[in-house]
């Protein structure tokens, strides 16, 4: 892929480090509730074009929930918090979760405590109604050895209390190195399972990425039960560019059993959160791409 959500992630973690409450009711009706949305990482251009005009096509297609993929300065896809909520509500969307990227410029050590730029992420995320605020990447830096990895995974626990005070929960969500890297005998991903506490760390399980790391979707659901309460539904193909082995692709068409590995999710993995994403589209649009994999989705009962 020419333009992989890794690529994004780190051009994007780069460009941040230089420079109302989600409400009682739906919280309480959602968190055991089983939802299925999109990452909008999937219509990133769209997006980017046209932020509201795209959530309109995407609610007009069924779509009832998004993930966001873009929090900078403040703001989502160009909105204050509270603006957005508001473009959410009016099209019949809400956004339960969202990836930004949390670093070591997140944490001041002195003062043993976050800074500024996290506190105001996790508030933000409170006020567009978010359930869980999701990490989707873990820089290189603070996974050089076991004994830094997992002093920043108790930054991870303590991302989590701070979540709780505003009636969430950090998350992290994997990409493929995580199943690669190992510290002597073992995985990375093992690792971080190991070292976050369930009550404040969820799991957000992408069932594509891995495959690049040579894992299988359906041994690390099984590995893990309840502890994935979000997925992210995505197939994979033999990569047609770019320097990863696998690109992503319409759901079913692909390597992933993907109904079978959300099944499991769902009986045993403690799964509620199905958000489809889809990076690259074999010569069809994104919004074509993401109308079929609702469709699909449908058709699996979710």
């Amino acid at each position: 892929m020419t333009d992989s959500r890794r690529t994004f992630i780190k051009k994007t973690t780069m460009a941040v480090a230089a420079s109302a409450f989600f409400s009682n009711e739906l919280f309480a009706a959602k968190k055991e509730a089983q939802l299925t949305g999109v990452q909008l990482y999937s219509v990133r251009d769209d997006m980017k074009k046209d932020p509201s005009g795209t959530l309109k096509q995407l609610s007009n297609m069924g779509y009832r929930y998004v993930e966001h993929a873009n929090y900078i300065d403040r703001k989502f896809y160009g909105y204050e918090a509270k603006d957005f909520r508001k473009l959410l509500n009016d099209l019949n969307l809400k956004m339960p979760s969202g990836h930004t990227v949390m670093g070591k410029q997140h944490w001041d050590d002195a003062k043993k405590d976050f800074t500024d730029a996290w506190k105001y992420t996790v508030d933000d995320a409170a006020v567009v109604g978010q359930m869980y605020v999701i990490s989707p990447w873990l820089d290189q830096d603070l996974r050089k050895n076991l004994d830094d990895l997992k002093r920043f995974l108790e930054i991870f626990n303590k991302s989590g209390e701070l979540c709780k005070k505003s009636g969430m929960k950090f998350g992290y969500h994997n990409h493929d190195f995580e199943f690669s890297e190992k510290y002597g005998d073992v995985i990375m991903h093992d690792v971080i399972m190991q070292n976050t506490d369930p009550n404040l760390v969820i799991h957000q399980l992408d069932i594509g990425n891995l495959y690049n790391g040579g894992a299988t979707a359906l041994e690390v659901v099984k590995k893990w039960p309840g502890r994935f309460q979000s997925m992210h539904v995505k197939d994979e193909i033999k990569a047609t560019s770019g320097d990863e082995r696998f690109e992503s692709t319409k759901l079913g068409a692909g390597i992933v059993p993907v109904k079978e590995v959300i099944d499991i999710g769902k009986k045993s993995a403690g799964t509620i959160h199905f958000i489809i994403e889809q990076e690259s589209y074999q010569g069809k649009t994104p919004l074509a791409s993401v109308e079929e994999d609702l469709k699909i989705m449908k058709g699996w009962g979710y």
